[in-house]
């Protein structure tokens, strides 16, 4: 029996969430918090491995593609604490929105190396990316009802893939909240859909940020909107900040890993 099949029979998995990286230390103070909200939920459902009086248990940590050590490097340096803790199996969860050169290219080749220099010690696994999942949209519903704000029109904004595909998910979201899809990086950009709904007679715009926490770019969206606000004196436009790293997140997460 391979190696992976016997470590998802018998042992717990320890898992590793990926994200960017930032110079601004918000985001990754928002993904300790994920890790150990997740590592909570995970816990809920400890079991004892069959043959045996060992509990289940799991640990979650982090890591960061930009800004650090080269990611295969914070992998193996993970794995090797999670063998000596009894550990066989290591998933990687790409906490990314987009399907973008990160999560198709940049993950899966760094885990390769990373599971070449671990050998057989312990099995990587490479979860889908966050974004693929239609359990998020309960989290932007959220955004939505908790917001209080009217609106008579809605644009759900994000960072933008410029690959075949990139944002179809984020389109499908925006779609089911009855939102028009902008992106920060590529069209069409939230000036182009705020100027649309004005044409169509909208004075309360709503903004929705198809980003997870906060940071540098939302501080620069957060700007930009008041520069556009008062551009268009008779619209209001209301940002809806990232509510960051929550339970009903680690939740979602916790169902598909």
């Amino acid at each position: 029996m391979a190696l992976k099949e016997v470590a998802l029979l018998h042992f717990p998995s320890a898992y590793l969430l990926v994200s960017h990286g930032s110079r601004d230390p918000r985001p990754q103070v928002e993904m300790a918090r994920l890790a150990e909200l997740l590592a909570q939920q995970l816990s809920q459902g400890d079991l004892t491995i069959a043959g045996t009086d060992r509990p289940t248990s799991f640990i979650v940590e982090t890591a960061v593609l930009e800004l650090a050590s080269p990611l295969h490097q914070q992998i193996q340096q993970f794995a090797k604490r999670a063998v000596i803790l009894g550990y066989r199996q290591l998933k990687i969860v790409p906490i990314f929105l987009l399907p973008g050169v990160h999560v198709m290219e940049d993950i899966p080749a760094e885990v390769a190396i990373a599971q070449q220099m671990l050998e057989d010690t312990i099995a990587l696994e490479i979860c889908p990316y966050l974004g693929s999942h239609a359990k998020l949209q309960e989290i932007w519903l959220d955004l939505i009802s908790d917001s209080g704000t009217p609106d008579q029109g809605r644009i759900l904004l994000g960072h933008g893939s410029r690959r075949a595909g990139g944002n179809q998910f984020m389109e499908a979201i925006a779609a089911h909240l009855e939102a028009l899809p902008a992106y920060w990086s590529v069209a069409p950009s939230l000036t182009e859909q705020i100027n649309f709904l004005v044409s169509q007679g909208s004075t309360q715009i709503k903004i929705l940020p198809y980003f997870l926490f906060e940071g540098g770019i939302t501080d620069a969206i957060a700007q930009s909107i008041q520069s556009l606000e008062q551009q268009l004196p008779n619209v209001h436009l209301s940002w809806i900040p990232p509510k960051g790293a929550t339970a009903k997140l680690a939740i979602a997460i916790a169902t598909f890993i």
